[in-house]
C-alpha cells in the first residue's frame, strides 16, 4: 500500500515536471487521469448549455497549463489542486453569466429568482465563496492566492513587499472572520 502511494506521488511529480516543460503529451495524460473528475466538478457548479461548460472546461485545462508553477506538492495533490482550479474557474463562468444576464435585462439580477437553481442556491448559501465574499476585497484576494491557487506566502509577501508573518497573521484574522461569520450565520453555538 505504501509503496503504490509511493509510485503515485513519483508519476504525479513527473507528469507536473513535464506540464511545467510544455509536454502537450502530458496534459493528455491529465486528461485522461482526471478528465472525468474535472467535467463532473464543471458540469455541478455551472447549469446551463453543453457549449458553457465545455468551455469552461477548456479554460480549466488552459488555467491548469498555464499556472502550474503555482501548483505545490507540499500542500496539495495535484488531483486536488486540480479540481479546486475546476471548482473555481466554472464558479466564476457561472458569476460572469449572472452578470450577463443582469445587464441584458437592464438591472440588477436576482439569483433567487432563477429558475431550477433551488439546489444550487442551498448548496451556495453554505458555500466557501459566499463567505469569501464576506471579506474585503483584498484578504479575499489573499486567501484565493495562497489556499486556492496554491501561491505560496513567501511568494505573496514579496510580491507585496511585506514579511511572510504578516501574510500569515492575516490568513490567520481571515479564518477566524470567516469562523465566527459561519457560526453566527449557521447557528451554532462553540463549545
Amino acid at each position: 500500500m505504501e509503496q503504490e502511494s509511493e509510485d503515485r506521488q513519483q508519476k504525479e511529480k513527473e507528469l507536473v515536471d513535464r506540464i511545467r516543460r510544455r509536454d502537450e503529451r502530458a496534459l493528455r495524460e491529465l486528461i485522461d487521469l482526471h478528465g472525468a473528475l474535472l467535467k463532473a466538478i464543471v458540469y455541478r457548479h455551472l447549469p446551463g448549455s453543453r457549449q458553457d461548460r465545455e468551455e469552461c472546461l477548456d479554460d480549466v485545462l488552459l488555467a491548469i497549463w498555464t499556472h502550474i508553477g503555482s501548483f505545490d506538492a507540499e500542500r496539495n495533490t495535484l488531483r486536488q489542486w486540480s479540481a479546486a482550479v475546476a471548482k473555481y474557474r466554472a464558479i466564476d463562468y457561472r458569476r460572469r453569466e449572472l452578470r450577463e444576464r443582469g445587464r441584458r435585462a437592464g438591472g440588477e439580477l436576482d439569483p433567487e429568482r432563477l429558475p431550477g437553481t433551488d439546489s444550487d442556491r442551498v448548496a451556495a448559501k453554505s458555500s466557501v465563496e459566499d463567505v469569501l465574499e464576506q471579506l474585503p476585497e483584498d484578504e479575499r484576494r489573499l486567501f484565493e492566492r495562497y489556499y486556492l491557487e496554491g501561491v505560496p506566502a513567501r511568494e505573496i509577501a514579496a510580491g507585496l513587499n511585506v514579511r511572510e508573518s504578516w501574510i500569515h497573521n492575516k490568513l490567520s484574522r481571515g479564518r477566524r472572520k470567516l469562523k465566527n461569520s459561519w457560526i453566527s450565520r449557521n447557528g451554532v453555538q462553540e463549545k
